[in-house]
């Protein structure tokens, strides 16, 4: 398999944290794929409309995409424990931790983008802001049930976020005042799949 990457893409990262945790990392052929909202990439739109990261080419030549899509199609390809749960409320549950976490990256996607510009827009921002502190309250509320939770769908998507915040926000201090999901995080960030995806730039 083929995957359009870049080491600076959160949505990238989560689904080479779940190559990791199923043990697929080798069998994906990881392509450096370069994308700007102004510039378009004519060979990865043929494959990707949306010109988006991740992309993935699977063995027959058929792309997917985005990266939720991604890493349900990995999360069937191993016989190991599922990160994706089976049974009713576990599985709501995780795919509402991970909407929170890839919302929170969507959030914080478009803050940088809004902050990069000429003249920002000031309510803007301050909107931005406002959504990140609700959706860090909450996990300060919850890291103790996630904390207790099998690792899965959920806990890749909010490490990826938070991850993200330290990578491009780290004026935030996101862990005062919230030590819950400090220690919460911290644990995610020691784990090997997480350790070999970190985010950089280049």
């Amino acid at each position: 398999m083929l995957l359009h990457w870049s080491p600076r893409s959160p949505f990238v990262r989560k689904v080479m944290i779940v190559a990791h945790e199923t043990g697929l990392a080798d069998r994906i052929d990881c392509r450096r794929t370069v994308v700007a909202a102004t510039q378009p990439n004519a060979a990865l739109m043929r494959e990707n409309p949306l010109n988006k990261l991740p992309t993935l080419i699977r063995d027959d030549g058929t792309a997917l995409y985005d990266s939720a899509v991604i890493c349900e199609y990995l999360d069937g390809l191993h016989a190991g424990p599922r990160l994706i749960p089976a049974e009713r409320e576990a599985y709501f549950t995780a795919l509402r931790r991970a909407a929170l976490g890839d919302g929170l990256l969507d959030l914080l996607i478009l803050w940088r983008y809004e902050r990069a510009r000429t003249h920002p827009d000031p309510a803007h921002l301050a909107a931005c802001a406002v959504k990140a502190d609700a959706c860090l309250a909450v996990l300060e509320d919850e890291a103790e049930a996630l904390a207790a939770t099998p690792f899965g769908i959920g806990h890749v998507a909010l490490g990826c976020a938070l991850s993200y915040v330290d990578f491009r926000f780290p004026e935030l201090a996101w862990r005062t005042g919230r030590p819950r999901l400090a220690a919460w995080y911290a644990g995610f960030a020691q784990r090997p799949s997480a350790r070999a995806t970190e985010l950089r730039d280049g």
